[in-house]
């Protein structure tokens, strides 16, 4: 073979650059540097994911001329397409119907099938992307099911290559590792390489308003999920690669933020990366901040922006979903909540009794409050639930709170969009408005009612 050739295109996975950010952190005392994954062959660090899980498939008996099937956001379909290529193996992908046409278009451009299944749906749903590639493996003969959400060969491929590979590039001078949170192959691999060199090298993990993560990490209750349009990131359900004991710090983001960070990084550091990235950026901003230490803070840029032209550079899309300034359509928590009467927000402690909490809620007139461990939210707790157990005789007044607290509820912040507000509140009963970690608002569906029945009423005259 010519030498410096490679003998295909798999041999060129890794080595990826790891670039400063100059413009977009301007003001920080942290340096913050961002390692270009998107700059892998297939166009994501899945390239590395795909490679070992195939490796490990081929090792398990997957024979020549066998089919691989995968529920993917487009990445690691992009990855499995590309390997499959030269190994002569055939794809069936199934995806979420939110993700761009150039994902869809791309995968079939390997010569893929894919099957679009509708994004709305609870995860265990016949209808939803994983159940649908989960049925296609079964009824498959001689397929591998790469199944990169349960997965142990997703997070190893991290600790065996990016892990070691950012160690070799940055060493003891990294003191923080952040990324966006998907399957989790990324944050648990790379994390436990990377804390096995350093121990006390933080791992923080960015999160999509509407994602379980967050919550959970707070709090260790499972909230509501809802919706929101930033691909790749995120999750519905809790996905076996993740390991969240490895993380230090965790910070949300919503949709705006990602997609105004996303044309940031293109415009201002020349960086061609997708939602995920703006995410991820967005998110170690805010731990910059926070933290106001001079720290080495390294941001992994999962893909390309090629991906996402239609979308997050689409100004008349961006216009369209309420992410540019000019559009201002029905405003923001915020709004609705400096329509209330002002004052803090009603909450009981997690160690009060039945008692204390039903006088609470008649002295105040409200049908529910927030439950607080210190400052830290435990849950939520209902009328109806402190009914049900004196009917039932279950407990007294005396029976102390702790098992009716409840996570029938979302929180969101005070930018979340009333447009997504409206879908929050169609799916739960209650909405909890959290900054830095603290409640600073309860919205309900009559808020919402009245908020918008104000909006539609003319001002007088």
């Amino acid at each position: 073979m010519m030498r410096g050739a490679l003998s295909d295109i798999t041999k060129a996975v890794g080595h990826t650059p790891i670039v400063r950010l100059n413009r977009v952190t301007e003001g920080l005392e942290s340096d913050i540097y961002v390692k270009c994954e998107y700059l892998n062959p297939g166009g994501s660090h899945k390239d590395r994911v795909g490679l070992n899980m195939i490796k490990d498939a081929e090792a398990a008996g997957l024979k020549p001329g066998g089919t691989i099937v995968e529920a993917t956001s487009g990445n690691t379909g992009a990855a499995l397409a590309m390997i499959a290529a030269i190994k002569g193996y055939k794809c069936v992908f199934v995806m979420p119907d939110k993700m761009s046409q150039e994902k869809i278009s791309s995968l079939r451009a390997f010569g893929a099938r894919v099957v679009m299944c509708p994004t709305a749906v609870e995860p265990d749903d016949p209808r939803s992307y994983y159940q649908v590639a989960k049925r296609i493996a079964e009824e498959t003969a001689n397929c591998f099911y790469a199944n990169q959400y349960h997965n142990p060969s997703n997070p190893n491929a991290h600790y065996l290559s990016t892990g070691p590979e950012i160690w070799e590039q940055c060493g003891h001078e990294l003191d923080v590792f952040c990324t966006g949170m998907g399957t989790g192959g990324t944050i648990s691999g790379i994390g436990k390489f990377l804390k096995q060199k350093k121990p006390d090298m933080k791992m923080v993990g960015v999160d999509p308003v509407g994602s379980l993560y967050y919550d959970f990490v707070k709090t260790q209750r499972i909230t509501k999920a809802f919706s929101y349009k930033v691909e790749g990131i995120g999750e519905d359900f809790f996905p076996s690669t993740m390991n969240l004991n490895i993380i230090d710090e965790i910070f949300r983001v919503d949709d705006k933020e990602c997609f105004l960070m996303t044309r940031d990084l293109v415009r201002l550091e020349g960086l061609f990366v997708g939602g995920s990235g703006g995410a991820a950026v967005a998110g170690a901003i805010k731990y910059a901040k926070q933290s106001g230490r001079k720290e080495n803070i390294l941001v992994l840029m999962p893909d390309g922006a090629s991906k996402y032209i239609s979308k997050i550079f689409n100004d008349e899309w961006m216009r369209e979903n309420g992410f540019l300034e000019d559009e201002k359509g029905l405003g923001t928590v915020r709004d609705l909540l400096a329509g209330k009467p002002a004052g803090p927000v009603v909450s009981v402690d997690a160690k009060e009794s039945v008692r204390d909490v039903i006088d609470t809620l008649k002295k105040h007139g409200i049908s529910q409050v927030p439950v607080l461990e210190g400052n830290k939210l435990r849950g939520m707790v209902q009328e109806v639930d402190l009914l049900r157990l004196l009917v039932k005789g279950s407990g007294t007044l005396d029976s102390p709170i702790l098992d009716l607290i409840e996570s029938d509820y979302a929180t969101v912040t005070m930018s979340t969009k009333v447009e997504l507000l409206k879908s929050v509140l169609s799916d739960t009963k209650i909405a909890l408005v959290m900054e830095r970690d603290g409640v600073v608002g309860v919205v309900t569906k009559i808020d919402l009612i009245d908020f918008l029945a104000r909006k539609a009423t003319p001002a007088a005259v």
